[in-house]
């Protein structure tokens, strides 16, 4: 339900805006993290590079059916204003109560555990280090960012540097070993049959770094020349991260090889430290702690909001609803996505595997639940007529969204076979908000939801 007289969102985005924006989104610690893991369950070399290119073009076809959608309903609610067209307010309220619990908070755990692990590099604090790192990290900056907006932007802007000069340093580091003869290729050759390792399981990581493209949809309601510009935002966006990732992902595997590839859990100072030395690994530790810490950061300010919005829909959680004229900010919602995201870490803990691993396991199903119905309100759109703007429409209609849809059920499939408590814990934290429906009352029919 909207404030009364609050502020609408303004066309004031540029299209370069748009690209830098969703390219800061989608860039960040997965690529310095997930190939070694990608690697694990990839087989060989070969499979390895073809699966970026794949998980680029996959990204690709759904950034289009996207563009699609938000030409329809151009709006800051992005995917919660979809589900709600498509299916009413119910599935919208759930789909932001997993947001909350499930994907936002554990995104932030995700990414407090892959600066955990370099933290420990630099400062080993005993055998659970990377946990610590990972709740001293999310604790600061949560109250960075309960003390008002203006800090958290400037931490944003600080950090967010740090992104780009450990990409810059990977790059120079691979020409290094690669033009000087000391790195330690692996074949790439087409594998022979049976050597195709868990390829459903690789590219489940693999989407996982690619991911973020979906979050374009939050600007739809303020990018200049919406229903063009967006359809470029997208398409350029994810041609220049895909050629960006292969690139990394050569790099990795020329610099150590496969086998070691496969085995590292800091496969970017492994690289810089082959090129340079101690002192390499050192630098690109602490790039990749502040390209960590600029992800969080993201991560902590976008979600605080999203529980705002949830607490503003529902009477029953409107402390969370609030907004804090001091700070310009909604700081109970900070505080309560701060202790969940921390009460993640110490669930990672306590099962014995890797924090990074564990926090896939609870994110990437109800996070493909969610993405395969937000493919089929596209079909429902055309059916029904909804939003028609004559603005862009995807190419080989339905072709491409069934390409999409099949996509996200395939990666739903694989999470799951692969995840095993995680998957029980996330549908448990999904279900746990079912009440709140019922204390919300009936729903509204989908041509109100949203309104």
């Amino acid at each position: 339900m909207p404030c009364e007289g609050s502020a609408a969102p303004r066309q004031t985005l540029s299209l370069v805006d748009g690209l830098v924006l969703v390219v800061g989104m989608v860039v960040g610690i997965g690529i310095f993290a997930l190939p070694a893991q990608v690697a694990m369950f990839a087989g060989n070399g070969f499979n390895y590079l073809a699966l970026w290119l794949v998980g680029g073009a996959l990204a690709l076809n759904g950034a289009l059916c996207y563009a699609e959608l938000a030409g329809r309903f151009p709006s800051a609610g992005g995917e919660y204003q979809f589900l709600s067209r498509a299916y009413g307010k119910n599935l919208a309220i759930l789909f932001a109560w997993a947001r909350c619990s499930v994907i936002q908070t554990g995104s932030i755990a995700l990414v407090a555990f892959v600066y955990g692990d370099y933290a420990q590099s630099l400062l080993p604090l005993g055998a659970h280090g990377a946990a610590i790192h990972a709740a001293i990290i999310i604790s600061i900056f949560t109250a960075i960012n309960m003390a008002g907006t203006f800090q958290g932007t400037l931490a944003q802007k600080v950090f967010t540097s740090l992104d780009m000069l450990a990409l810059v340093s990977l790059l120079a580091a691979g020409a290094v070993l690669i033009l000087g003869g000391t790195a330690s290729p692996a074949p790439v050759a087409a594998p022979s049959s049976g050597d195709g390792g868990m390829i459903g399981l690789a590219i489940v990581f693999v989407m996982l770094t690619y991911g973020g493209w979906n979050e374009s949809a939050y600007l739809s309601a303020e990018l200049k020349d919406g229903n063009r510009n967006m359809v470029r935002v997208l398409v350029l966006s994810i041609l220049m991260i895909t050629a960006l990732y292969f690139a990394v992902a050569f790099i990795y595997l020329q610099a150590v090889g496969f086998d070691a590839l496969a085995k590292s859990s800091t496969i970017a100072a492994d690289v810089m430290g082959a090129a340079f030395g101690p002192a390499g690994a050192t630098a690109i530790a602490i790039f990749i702690c502040g390209s960590a810490i600029s992800t969080l950061n993201a991560t902590i300010f976008t979600g605080g909001r999203i529980y705002y919005e949830l607490g503003r829909d529902l009477p029953w959680l409107q402390k969370f609803g609030r907004w804090s004229p001091q700070g310009e900010n909604p700081v109970n919602a900070f505080i309560l996505q701060g202790a969940v995201a921390l009460l993640l870490v110490m669930l990672a803990v306590n099962l014995q595997k890797s924090g990074l691993q564990t926090m896939v396991d609870y994110i990437t199903p109800i996070f493909w639940l969610f993405m395969t119905l937000v493919g089929v309100s596209l079909f429902l759109f055309r059916h029904r007529g909804q939003g028609e703007s004559g603005g862009y429409r995807v190419p080989l209609y339905p072709v491409t969204p069934l390409i999409f849809v099949a996509t996200c059920l395939y990666m739903l499939y694989s999470s799951v076979n692969y995840v095993q408590q995680g998957t029980l814990i996330g549908l448990a934290m999904l279900l746990a908000g079912v009440p709140l429906l019922f204390f919300r009352g009936r729903a509204q029919p989908a041509s109100d939801a949203a309104e």
